[in-house]
């Protein structure tokens, strides 16, 4: 007997293949029957009629931080009710374990790096989470059986260096012994189920204190050690972020990588490939990191967004204008001296100057300050100036629009919400992205969901792209979409009988109505623990979302069930060779 079957969908099964008319029956948690409509004769515990819908893979998200919220959140809200089934967390260096069982301290460094240099809520992380861990295989036990959608998890390099080496992890160097201890970690790690190993030597990311997080202080010897332990275990990947992912890679960037994926002999992916045809040079650079890794017989995959991620940023609270260089010194001061000094001429000339700068990299694309819309206000002077552009508001004042954007800001006590509208939404750069995710070595993703909770709303990104491929720019056919967001990253990271529609795949299911598939707009709620803010968004059109044959999901609301599993390297994901 089958427990449930869809009756009449419009298959789209992941491969690429054309659509067609199916019946799906489910059965165990897998798909036990793919068949054209009425051919079906088993009986059925349940069934529904899907004329006029879509059946599609869960898609796959590969670059989450749901690290901490799946503890207060089983349902990887808002991505679930995107359709997203799958995600991948343990990523850009930082995770939550393992934690040094004599160094009780540790957990509340590890904390405040995250509040940090993720965006998440401090009061969140410390009222949501039980922090009762110390290996990593515990820290996965602590989330199996407890989750609605599937998730896996790399190990942070952060988190082996701060055990290893405790505060000197930041600055220091290990010693012979500590290296092989750190070795030693992550192959504990992987035998509990870690996917393999996550890091950053990113600029922009720093701990609780300002200071570089630990993984930015390993030298490339430290990194190939690594490397060389995560091919020792089947299924493993690597995930890295240098400094040039942010605009253009340095020669010794490209060659880091290129090298940590043929040690391991794994794909390595880095995350986001900011493509703008104002700056043509950018994806042809970038990309250079695969083709040599192929010839040294490695792979090197970059992720990149299909969609524009609407951003809320402020000049009161952390966000992305704070890693402009220089600006972060300014916008880190107490409130007073800081808007004393964004009111100071020159201060802002020295800003702006920074912001347009080549060391700036992709932050240049936030320095067009005419183009801010502004959000919310707080102040009678700023009555009437949500939904306003700077630029219209600064040539009525006679002002230059940075100078403009202080004072409303001032105004609000630097409250003021901003809405930094993308100088990459012209035609030619949709062009541009159409031809670059054709790339071997490109994947979309790259949401972030997880983090950045309260400027940042990546998690929609899979419900807007289809809506835009059936219903807007239609850039690709829903075909192909759908394979982008399902089997692409099922293949790369190696799942096991997920990715698909087919006889014997697990039924992680996404069923929509193609008539209406989007995201609605993201708005700011209070619903983390201790009533900490973040973005959300509405799925529009998800009728129903299942993860292993239970549904999660029906019409945009969580069911309650939690049937999602820890995915574990070795026995859910298999080796995806780069030799």
């Amino acid at each position: 007997m089958l427990d449930h079957l869809i009756r009449g969908a419009a298959l789209v099964d992941g491969t690429g293949a054309p659509a067609r008319p199916a019946d799906v029956g489910l059965r165990d948690g897998r798909v036990a029957v793919v068949a054209p409509p009425g051919t079906v004769t088993e009986a059925t515990r349940g069934s529904e009629e899907a004329d006029g819908l879509v059946l599609a893979p869960g898609f796959v998200d590969p670059h989450t931080h749901y690290d901490a919220q799946l503890f207060w959140d089983p349902y990887a809200t808002p991505s679930m009710n995107h359709g997203v089934t799958t995600v991948v967390g343990g990523n850009c260096g930082f995770t939550l374990a393992p934690l040094h069982p004599g160094r009780p301290g540790d957990a509340d460094y590890t904390r405040r790096m995250m509040a940090k240099v993720e965006g998440m809520a401090l009061r969140a992380l410390e009222e949501g989470v039980d922090w009762g861990w110390h290996g990593f295989g515990e820290y996965l036990d602590a989330l199996e059986g407890r989750i609605a959608v599937n998730a896996g998890f790399m190990v942070g390099h952060c988190a082996l260096r701060r055990y290893v080496m405790g505060p000197d992890a930041v600055g220091g160097q290990p010693a012979p012994g500590q290296l092989r201890e750190m070795v030693r970690l992550l192959h504990d790690a992987m035998d509990a189920g870690a996917w393999g190993l996550s890091t950053t030597q990113s600029s922009t990311h720093a701990d609780g204190d300002g200071r570089p997080v630990a993984s930015r202080h390993a030298t490339p010897a430290e990194l190939l050690a690594l490397s060389r332990a995560v091919g020792e275990h089947e299924g493993t990947q690597i995930e890295a972020i240098v400094a040039g992912c942010l605009d253009r890679f340095e020669d010794a960037e490209i060659d880091l990588l290129v090298e940590m994926s043929a040690a391991a002999g794994r794909p390595l992916n880095w995350n986001v490939l900011t493509i703008d045809a104002a700056v043509p040079d950018r994806v042809p650079r970038q990309l250079l990191a695969s083709e040599r890794a192929r010839k040294a017989g490695g792979r090197v995959v970059a992720l990149t967004m299909p969609i524009l991620t609407p951003m809320n940023m402020s000049l009161g609270t952390f966000c992305a204008l704070n890693l402009i260089p220089g600006w972060g010194e300014v916008l880190g001061l107490p409130l007073p001296e800081r808007i004393a000094l964004l009111r100071d001429p020159a201060v802002r000339a020295e800003m702006l100057r920074r912001a347009r700068s080549k060391e700036a990299g992709v932050f240049r694309r936030l320095a067009d300050f005419a183009r801010y819309v502004i959000g919310d206000t707080y102040s009678p002077a700023n009555e009437g100036l949500t939904g306003r552009v700077v630029r219209d508001i600064a040539q009525e004042r006679g002002q230059d629009p940075f100078q403009c954007l202080v004072e409303i800001c001032a105004h609000d006590d630097l409250r003021t919400v901003l809405w930094p509208m993308p100088t990459d939404n012209d035609p030619a750069s949709w062009a541009l992205r159409r031809e670059t995710w054709a790339h071997e070595d490109v994947l979309l993703g790259g949401s972030d969901a997880g983090a950045h909770l309260d400027r940042m709303c990546g998690a929609p990104y899979t419900t807007r792209f289809i809506g835009d491929c059936l219903r807007g720019r239609r850039l690709v056919g829903l075909e192909r979409a759908v394979r982008m967001l399902t089997d692409d990253p099922a293949r790369l990271f190696g799942l096991r009988g997920r990715g698909r529609v087919a006889e014997g795949y697990h039924a992680d299911l996404v069923l929509f109505d193609p008539a209406r598939i989007d995201a609605g707009p993201a708005a700011l709620v209070h619903d983390l623990p201790g009533d900490s803010p973040r973005l959300d968004s509405r799925a529009v059109g998800i009728v129903s979302v299942r993860v292993n044959g239970v549904e999660t999901v029906r019409d945009d609301r969580v069911t309650g069930a939690v049937p999602g599993t820890v995915l574990r390297s070795g026995r859910d994901t298999r080796t995806v060779s780069t030799r």
